[in-house]
């Protein structure tokens, strides 16, 4: 086995592996010292770049887009659990496909080859691990609700920092109290958010929230969870 996950041909797959690794101790460390998983791992991670904006088609691409994140179930479960989920299908599948192809054949596939493939085939695998995820997380799975019905509310910056066209992870409970994560970015151009701060949802665009920063002391995220 170890010889398989060090040639060549894997080296995608085994770096899959050992990234979720990685990120399990960080969690680990985070949790021992009482800190939140995203901000051990938010310098690990590049920012996020969803941005559905475009000039021609711009409805059609908003469309598949969200229907793309919305199969991959990003906005059910937090983004950093959907990426552990993935590197651990796309690694473990990547080894097993490369193991049984050789047992059959007596060589590797390519890299160039078995990547894209295992890349697809994974994905189905996040879809599935992220269903489980939501049914074992009572108060973040989503309720009965729209997308609009959280305009107007408080959201907080989980993941990253938040720029225009550069969305970021952020967490926003509905009516229910119960807790949905969404892609977020400021409404006004040269504004940034950063992770923790807290956020007045404006508007949507395709899979995209806009807002402004909350200056209002007496509106908060745990204030509209209570109400």
């Amino acid at each position: 086995m170890l010889s398989l996950m060090l040639a060549s041909e894997n080296l995608a797959f085994s770096i899959a592996l050992v990234l979720m690794i990685m990120i399990a101790v960080l969690e680990g460390v985070a949790a021992l010292l009482g800190a939140g998983m995203s901000s051990a791992l938010e310098s690990l991670l590049p920012e996020s770049e969803l941005s559905p904006h475009t000039e021609v088609g711009q409805v059609d691409a908003d469309t598949a887009l969200s229907r793309f994140l919305g199969w991959l179930r990003i906005g059910e479960v937090p983004l950093l659990m959907l990426l552990v989920i993935f590197l651990f299908s796309f690694g473990l599948l990547g080894i097993l496909l490369q193991g049984l192809f050789q047992a059959l054949t007596g060589w590797l596939a390519p890299g160039w080859l078995a990547v894209p493939l295992v890349f697809v085939a994974s994905l189905p695998l996040v879809r599935l691990g992220g269903g489980v995820l939501q049914a074992v997380m009572p108060r973040d799975e989503t309720t009965a609700v729209t997308e609009d019905s959280l305009l107007g509310r408080i959201a907080v910056i989980t993941l990253g920092t938040a720029r225009q066209n550069y969305p970021a992870e952020a967490r926003v409970k509905d009516q229910h109290g119960y807790t949905h994560y969404l892609q977020l970015e400021p409404d006004a151009e040269g504004d940034e958010f950063l992770q923790g701060t807290e956020v007045l949802l404006l508007s949507r665009q395709g899979a995209v929230y806009k807002g402004i920063k909350n200056i209002n002391p007496h509106l908060s995220d745990q204030d509209q969870s209570r109400s």
